[in-house]
């Protein structure tokens, strides 16, 4: 079976390698049911034959049978279609050939072109960002890494304890005496929002000064040996009062300021995976109120364009900081990456060219940011592209 890869960043960076040669790109949504799932060798069949149709009109001279070999494979891969996630993306070229799971469907695209068509995907890429999750209660400790499709158990280095008794040893307060074992009063249960941690005194106090030490020993190694390595967001679950004691002597840069406020060790893989994800969408919609207040202030400056022509040139020039588009924007034409020359076609079919591509291309390759906005988010300009200029 071909294997289907996650989206990650570096799906994005190698794509962005092949550029300036033959590259075709699919984009099409899957269907994880039956019978839903048997349309979708049909869809793939149609996707095909325009891929076939463009391929002989802009790289007649290519050997189009080595090339669409790979993906005409797929149509009779039953294996292939069984494991199929919400949403596929196929590049192929004369020397590559990858399938991109998404974990949202897609609007069904089939370019040929020179260089992969990476606007579905730059609109999910931020969605399918890595992050890293430490799992924590008042006596263990666990770290998860992955995104909102896939998280995987972090095996830590024998440095990193993994419960208050391997952090503690010795120093560690014994256990048989009057208070709550986790730290509470005995007028409530364990994850009631009403219950309190009890107070005054003695071998309680103990057990909570044991948790500050151990949660002060797992911040340091957690933060040395994970986040400086990895660089990831880290997202804490703890039940709400652990939140509250570890936020509060954490001094990880890249804590998280939300957290999954629930007993982890009361969640599946895939249940943790979704609450991460949700906090990583509020993340990203952060980031994108962010870059449409960027935006706003251009204005204000006159550091900012909203006409497709002008953006071009600037983008060539290297003068994009900032690029927003409209993910349902399509523009038939062509733009000179050396000059920055846009071409529209009237009557072009923006199913099978997209100008805005090359102009994400062009803002990319000059060390510009671009973000794609959803559907559900209002752009601040009508023409379907807004840009922030650096001078």
């Amino acid at each position: 079976m071909t294997p289907i890869q996650p989206l990650t960043q570096q799906t994005v960076s190698t794509l962005l390698a092949l550029a300036d040669q033959p590259n075709l790109s699919l984009y099409m949504p899957t269907h994880r049911t039956f019978p839903e799932r048997t349309q979708d060798p049909i869809r793939l069949k149609n996707l095909f034959k325009t891929l076939e149709t463009s391929l002989q009109q802009r790289y007649p001279q290519l050997q189009k049978d080595t090339v669409l070999a790979p993906i005409q494979a797929l149509i009779d891969d039953t294996t292939f279609w069984n494991n199929c996630p919400d949403g596929i993306a196929i590049f192929a070229g004369q020397a590559h050939f990858q399938v991109v799971g998404l974990h949202q469907p897609v609007e069904e695209v089939a370019i040929v072109n020179s260089h992969p068509y990476l606007k579905p995907l730059l609109r999910l890429a931020p969605l399918a960002d890595r992050y890293q999750v430490l799992c924590l209660s008042r006596d263990r400790v666990s770290v998860h890494e992955g995104s909102t499709q896939r998280l995987h158990a972090v095996e830590l280095p024998d440095s990193v304890p993994t419960n208050l008794v391997e952090a503690l040893g010795d120093e560690l307060t014994s256990r048989d005496q009057q208070g709550h074992p986790d730290g509470f009063s005995g007028g409530g249960e364990r994850g009631d929002p009403m219950m309190h941690e009890s107070g005054g005194g003695g071998k309680q106090d103990e057990i909570n000064l044991d948790r500050e030490r151990f949660f002060r020993i797992v911040d340091k190694q957690i933060t040395e040996h994970c986040s400086r390595v990895t660089k990831l967001p880290l997202i804490l679950a703890a039940l709400p009062e652990n939140q509250a004691v570890f936020r509060a002597l954490s001094r990880n840069p890249l804590l998280m300021a939300e957290g999954v406020e629930v007993d982890p060790g009361t969640l599946s893989s895939a249940q943790l995976a979704s609450a991460c994800g949700e906090l990583m969408s509020i993340r990203h919609g952060k980031k994108l109120d962010e870059a449409f207040n960027r935006y706003g202030v251009a204005v204000g400056q006159q550091l900012a364009g909203d006409q497709l022509p002008a953006i071009a040139r600037a983008a060539v020039e290297g003068r994009v900081a900032l690029l927003l588009v409209a993910a349902e924007q399509r523009v038939a034409g062509t733009m000179d990456l050396s000059s920055g020359e846009v071409v529209l076609h009237e009557n072009g079919d923006p199913a099978t060219e997209d100008v805005l591509d090359e102009l994400i291309l062009a803002v990319i390759r000059h060390g510009g940011e671009v973000v794609v906005v959803p559907p559900e988010r209002v752009m601040p300009t009508d023409s379907g592209v807004a840009a922030v200029y650096r001078y």
